[in-house]
């Protein structure tokens, strides 16, 4: 195909792409399927790399993540993000409604009624049509830049369906985690033995300041938009912003009300905490604003909030209910987890029969007894939680709730750290749901990606002892696997169904152990399931150390001296490579031919021209993609910074950079070579 060709179906492509994501994540109204929205997907990203330099920054290619932001710029708002005055009362709503009335002398006025969304808020700058820019509020004067972030959101448009010729703009929303994606991910952690996230407000918050853009855009957010600001708007009032924005190919929630007069208000208010529970995202309140532009501004600000809006926000949903009992639940990495066992009450909407009680400190600080009549609350959490205890009660002789000091699995004495929270069970060989858990682990996606093992395989190979260990899988033979089947019955259908080792799963499974030989070492490091080190850490540690070999022979010195390795990390690995059993694990993966070093062009060891020396990347590339930059800098020794500072060594520059980098770059004296200063710079180097 030509360059010209290849342009034009590129622009085609994108546009066909960007409707579709259009009408599945703003519309629900999807009119292809996944399949063949991923085949034009496929396709795009095919042709980008076929001719990078036709890549566009706002290409719908750029959602799936991969850029990794390493800091967050502060960067100053143009217009304040201001927040709003709250209530309780409908009194205080009928005050606040006495006084506009009383501030705009008489004249007729309107309210426009919105959902509060309970998430987390973004300004969005778009320029010529395009995303420019997205930024957190911060402290409504200025917030963190996380525009590489917001990119992966699928209902945030990259470009804009504009047709009013407006240079630039400036949209706010709120950031969501929908309730089906926050269960997910918490159950993904449970499952990994990490901590979860008490609720998706918090979830959405941790996700959007993630440094890897990748893992964003597995998180699965969303976004509504609630308003609009710039120059020459073709809008007079709130209401027609919103149904502009719209037009645009912005998510605008269909829960918005014009309201004349206060009575309106509080109708819809009721209409809404009467629906509130069936959301699949979470509310914490109504705002009400003062529909017509002028008269914002002639009602003015306090020093802190408009005078023409305001918040009711919702109590938090409660109910009181028995507390059965309490289990504990043992994850990958031995982590134990308190779970109160509730007489069913219904709450918000749905029927709540467990609540997590997160560890000793919590179950202290509600001082639990056997019995107790306990309030179970939701509010703004999915996963209910228990607030109190209602001890007039509590029967008569009930004794006071201890956490547990023996693994309900294994029987083996807890352990809990000193400066840590949770208990967690040493005994890592023998407890079952560590075993499986590890195993789960190191078959994972993310990490050696044996995806023929999943669906509740790697239980049955467990319980029928063909394997105990990760080095196990790897001397598993056919005859091993053929034939073995169990019954597998869903818990919340009660319907069963036979899992067997047929000839060709055997045969995909044996192929995919042979697959995930040629995963790099980095991700054999993560899969290897080290408390405390995670994906990203991984990766640095393989960097520094180049094979298994230099990290367990590392001292804590030395791994400390590793760029964000701090006690607790550099705790773990030693505590795992102190022990036997795991060096022996080592050995028989090296012994499989699984990869424990990394290439020789990918270690950062030997000292290069590039050694110290640190470099932002920005804009598009001729011959080589951000992340190929990205690794030709690592490779021979160099950082890569996500932002510009007196620190920084050279900004190279591609087509269509950031013209603020471009700038303070100058205004810092730093250098700004190209992609071929870049590369004669490490010829020059002889590496």
């Amino acid at each position: 195909m030509k360059e010209e060709e290849a342009r034009k179906r590129i622009e085609e492509l994108s546009a066909k792409i960007n409707e579709h994501n259009y009408r599945y994540y703003v519309l629900a109204d999807p009119v292809i399927g996944d399949y063949e929205f991923d085949q034009l997907m496929e396709e795009l990203i095919s042709l980008e790399k076929r001719f990078p330099h036709l890549l566009d920054k706002n290409s719908p290619s750029q959602r799936v993540g991969g850029q990794v932001t390493k800091k967050f710029p502060a960067v100053r708002h143009k217009y304040p993000m201001l927040s709003l005055s709250n209530t309780y009362s409908r009194e205080e709503l009928t005050a606040f409604d006495q006084r506009v009335r009383k501030g705009l002398g008489g004249e007729p006025y309107e309210y426009v009624c919105e959902l509060k969304f309970d998430g987390v808020a973004i300004g969005v700058t778009y320029r010529e049509g395009e995303l420019e820019r997205a930024a957190t509020r911060g402290d409504g004067v200025q917030g963190d830049e996380i525009t590489t972030n917001v990119k992966t959101i699928p209902s945030i448009p990259l470009k804009v369906k504009t047709t009013d010729h407006i240079s630039a703009f400036e949209v706010r929303g709120e950031v969501y985690m929908p309730h089906h994606s926050f269960v997910q991910l918490n159950r993904a952690k449970e499952k990994n033995g990490e901590a979860t996230f008490a609720n998706p407000r918090n979830a959405a918050a941790g996700s959007l300041k993630l440094q890897d853009s990748a893992q964003v855009a597995q998180r699965h957010l969303d976004c509504f938009i609630y308003g609009v600001l710039g120059e020459n708007l073709p809008f007079s009032n709130h209401w027609d912003s919103l149904n502009t924005l719209k037009q645009w190919g912005f998510k605008v929630s269909d829960r918005i009300s014009k309201c004349t007069g206060i009575e309106e208000v509080f109708s819809y208010i009721t209409g809404i905490e009467a629906e509130r529970g069936q959301l699949p995202f979470d509310i914490d309140g109504v705002v009400i604003k003062v529909n017509n532009y002028r008269q914002q501004e002639k009602l003015g600000y306090t020093s802190k909030f408009p005078r023409w809006a305001i918040s009711y926000k919702f109590k938090a949903e409660r109910g009181l209910t028995k507390l059965l009992d309490v289990i504990y639940q043992v994850g990958r990495t031995g982590a134990v987890t308190p779970v109160a066992v509730l007489e069913p009450v219904t709450i918000a909407g749905s029927t709540v029969r467990r609540a997590s009680l997160y560890n000793q400190d919590r179950m202290e600080e509600l001082g639990l007894h056997d019995k107790d009549s306990v309030y179970v609350e939701k509010g703004g959490d999915i996963i209910p939680k228990i607030v109190g205890v209602d001890e007039s009660l509590r029967p008569a002789g009930a004794t006071p709730l201890h956490f547990i000091d023996n693994s309900p699995e294994c029987g083996t004495a807890l352990k809990r750290d000193k400066g840590e929270a949770v208990h967690y069970c040493p005994n890592s060989e023998e407890c079952p749901p560590q075993i499986q858990g590890r195993i789960e682990h190191f078959i994972s996606r993310r990490a050696m990606n044996i995806d023929s093992l999943g669906q509740g395989k790697t239980e049955l190979l467990i319980r029928k002892g063909k394997i105990h260990h990760i080095a196990d899988l790897y001397d598993l033979t056919y005859e091993d696997l053929i034939g073995l089947e169990k019954t597998i019955t869903d818990p919340e259908t009660g319907k069963s169904r036979t899992l067997s080792f047929r000839e060709k799963t055997v045969r995909n499974i044996l192929n995919a152990l042979q697959t995930s030989k040629e995963v790099p070492f980095e991700r054999v490091l993560y899969a290897l399931g080290i408390r405390h080190l995670g994906e990203t850490m991984a990766r640095k540690l393989a960097r520094h150390f180049g094979n298994i070999d230099n990290l367990m022979n590392a001292s804590r010195e030395e791994l400390i001296r590793v760029d964000d390795v701090g006690d607790k990390v550099a705790s773990g690995i030693e505590a795992h490579f102190n022990d036997p059993r795991n060096t022996e694990i080592v050995n028989r993966l090296r012994n499989a031919g699984l990869n424990l070093a990394m290439k020789e062009e990918t270690t950062t060891t030997a000292p290069t021209v590039l050694s110290g020396k640190s470099f932002v990347i920005s804009g598009v590339f001729h011959n080589h993609s951000r992340e190929e930059i990205r690794q030709l800098i690592e490779n021979k020794g160099g950082t890569i910074k996500g932002s510009i500072s007196s620190k920084t060594d050279f900004l190279v520059a591609g087509d269509n950079m950031g013209p603020e980098k471009r700038k303070k770059a100058e205004a810092l004296d730093i250098p700004i070579i190209s992609e071929e200063d870049l590369l004669n710079m490490m010829q020059d180097s002889g590496t």
